[in-house]
C-alpha cells in the first residue's frame, strides 16, 4: 500500500528533523519549503498525508489547507505550529485538518499521529472496497456538508467508529441522527453484522419492551409465537435506540441492566439470554434537565453518555444548504422523471436564509415538493410557497397621524436597506464560491467591512468566525 508523505515547512531544521524521524519508517517522504511548491507537487503526486506548517511566507498553511481540502479532500493534513498559534491550529481543525502538533515535538509524538492517520485511512479503504451497498451508502464521507460544525462531526465519527464505545447522538428532530448512527456502524469493525434500529417514540411501553427483549408464546394476549427481540437480533452488530428520552422510567431500569450485563429475559420467559451488541442512542431532548426533573435515570444517563456527539441544526450550518439542496434535487428529479437542474437566485436565497425548524428532513421535503411543482428545469421562488408563507410580513396598519406616517416610512426604509444589504452580501459570496476575501475584492470593499455586514445579517461561511483581524481566506 502506498504511504506517501509530503512535509511543508520554511525552516530547514524542521524539515531535516521530520525526514530523519519518518525516514526510517515504511513511508515515502518528500519535503519542500514553500506552500506554492507544495500545491504544485500535490497536483503531480498522490500523497496520503501532508505535514504542514502554519506560518510560512508567500502563502500560509491555512490557505494551503483550504486549497488542498477543496481539490483533494482525501489527503489527511497534520498541522505543525508554534505554541503561540494554538488558537489558529484549532481553527485549522475546523477547516478539516486531521490533527496538529505544537513545536517542539518529539519523534514519538510525530510517529504516533502519522500512524493514527494511516490507520484511519486503512479503515476508510476497507469501507471503500466492500461490496456492501449499505456500506457505500452510509460511509460518513457521503453525509452532505463541509461546514465547520460538520467537520467536527466527521472527526468524532472517525474517532469513535473503530471502537465499541456507547455513543449518544444529541440533536433536533430532522438533523440526520440515524444517518450518523449508520455511518458509525458501517465504518466500524461490526460493519458486516446487523444494524438494528428502534424508534422509541413510535411504540407504547409494552410494545417497546416486546420489541427490545422479545417475547415467548403466550406471554400476553396476541403473543401467538416466540419472537426475537432487537437485542438478540443485534448480536455482534449495532443497536440504535432513537429518541431514548421518551421511554418510561420502568423501561429505563430494565434497559440499564441490559447495558451493564449484556443479558436480558424475553417477556414472559424465565431464561436469561445474552447478546454482544454496540449501543448507539439518540435524543432531541436535554437529558441532563430530565435527570434534574426526575424523568430520566441518572445512572442510565451516565451509562449512555460515554461518547456524546452534538448534531448541529441546519440553521447553524447554512453554508451546507446549497449542496444539500442540489443533492435532493438530483434524487427527486430522477424519481419523478423531470430534468430539473437549477435553482433561481431568489429561490436559493430563500433556502439559505430560512431557519428550517424541521432541519434537513424539512429541506428534503421542500425540494421534493418544488420538483413536483416545477414546469421547466428551474426551481423558482413561486415553488417555495411553504417557506414564503412563514416569512414575517410588514405591519400594514394605516397610520392615523403625520408622526406615525414618518415612523412607519422610516421603519420600511430601514427594512428595505437591510434586505438589500443582505442580498448584496449573499450574491457576492455566490459569485465568488463563498470565498470572503474574493467577495470583498469583487465588491471593492475592505475585508473587515464586508465581514461586518456578514456578521450583521448572521451570514456564516466555512472557516470564518467574523473576526476582522483574522487572516486567511474563508
Amino acid at each position: 500500500m502506498s504511504r506517501k508523505i509530503l512535509i511543508v515547512d520554511d525552516e530547514e531544521i524542521v524539515l531535516k528533523s521530520c525526514l530523519r524521524i519518518l525516514g526510517d519508517g515504511d513511508y515515502e517522504v518528500e519535503a519542500v519549503q514553500d506552500g506554492l511548491e507544495a500545491l504544485r507537487k500535490i497536483e503531480e503526486t498522490d500523497y496520503d498525508i501532508l505535514i504542514l506548517d502554519i506560518m510560512m511566507p508567500k502563502i500560509d498553511g491555512l490557505e494551503v489547507l483550504q486549497r488542498v481540502k477543496e481539490m483533494h479532500p482525501d489527503i489527511d493534513i497534520i498541522m505543525i505550529t508554534g505554541l503561540s498559534q494554538i488558537k489558529t491550529a484549532v481553527r485549522a481543525m475546523k477547516l478539516g485538518a486531521f490533527d496538529y502538533l505544537p513545536k517542539p515535538f518529539d519523534p514519538d509524538e510525530l510517529k504516533l499521529v502519522v500512524e493514527r492517520a494511516f490507520e484511519r485511512r486503512q479503515l476508510q479503504r476497507q469501507n471503500l472496497d466492500t461490496k456492501s451497498a449499505a456500506s457505500i451508502k452510509y460511509r460518513f464521507e457521503n453525509i452532505i456538508g463541509s461546514s465547520p460544525p460538520m467537520q467536527s462531526v466527521y472527526r468524532l465519527i472517525a474517532n469513535c467508529a473503530p471502537t465499541n464505545s456507547t455513543i449518544l447522538l444529541v440533536g433536533e428532530s430532522g438533523t440526520g441522527k440515524e444517518l450518523i448512527a449508520r455511518a458509525i456502524h458501517f465504518n466500524s469493525l461490526r460493519k458486516d453484522k446487523p444494524f438494528v434500529a428502534i424508534d422509541c417514540n413510535a411504540l407504547s411501553e409494552n410494545l417497546l419492551e416486546s420489541e427490545m427483549f422479545g417475547h415467548i408464546k403466550g406471554a400476553f394476549t396476541g403473543a401467538t409465537s416466540n419472537k426475537k427481540g432487537m437485542f438478540e437480533m443485534a448480536d455482534n452488530g449495532t443497536l440504535f435506540l432513537d429518541e431514548i428520552g421518551n421511554i418510561s422510567l420502568s423501561t429505563q431500569a430494565k434497559l440499564l441492566r441490559v447495558i451493564q450485563e449484556r443479558e436480558f429475559k424475553a417477556v414472559g420467559d424465565t431464561h436469561t439470554k445474552s447478546a454482544n451488541f454496540r449501543l448507539i442512542v439518540a435524543t432531541n431532548k436535554d437529558l441532563k434537565a430530565m435527570v434534574a426533573a426526575g424523568t430520566f435515570r441518572e445512572d442510565l444517563f451516565y451509562r449512555i453518555n460515554i461518547f456524546p456527539i452534538q448534531v448541529p441544526p441546519l440553521r447553524e450550518r447554512r453554508e451546507d444548504i446549497p449542496a444539500l439542496a442540489f443533492h435532493f434535487l438530483n434524487i427527486f428529479s430522477k424519481d419523478v422523471g423531470k430534468k430539473v437542474t437549477e435553482f433561481s437566485e431568489g429561490a436559493m436565497s430563500l433556502l439559505v436564509n430560512y431557519d428550517w425548524p424541521g432541519n434537513v428532513r424539512e429541506l428534503e421535503n421542500t425540494v421534493q415538493r418544488s420538483v413536483i411543482l416545477a414546469t421547466d428545469n428551474v426551481i423558482r421562488e413561486a415553488h417555495l410557497m411553504n417557506i414564503i408563507e412563514t416569512l414575517p410580513h410588514a405591519d400594514l396598519d394605516v397610520p392615523r397621524t403625520g408622526d406615525e406616517l414618518k415612523r412607519i416610512k422610516k421603519t420600511a426604509r430601514e427594512k428595505s436597506v437591510e434586505n438589500i444589504e443582505k442580498q448584496f452580501v449573499l450574491e457576492a459570496l455566490k459569485r465568488n464560491a463563498w470565498n470572503v476575501t474574493k467577495s470583498a475584492e469583487d465588491t471593492a470593499m475592505q475585508r473587515a467591512n464586508f465581514q461586518a455586514l456578514m456578521k450583521k445579517h448572521s451570514i456564516r461561511i466555512r472557516g470564518t468566525e467574523h473576526d476582522p483581524g483574522e487572516s486567511g481566506n474563508s
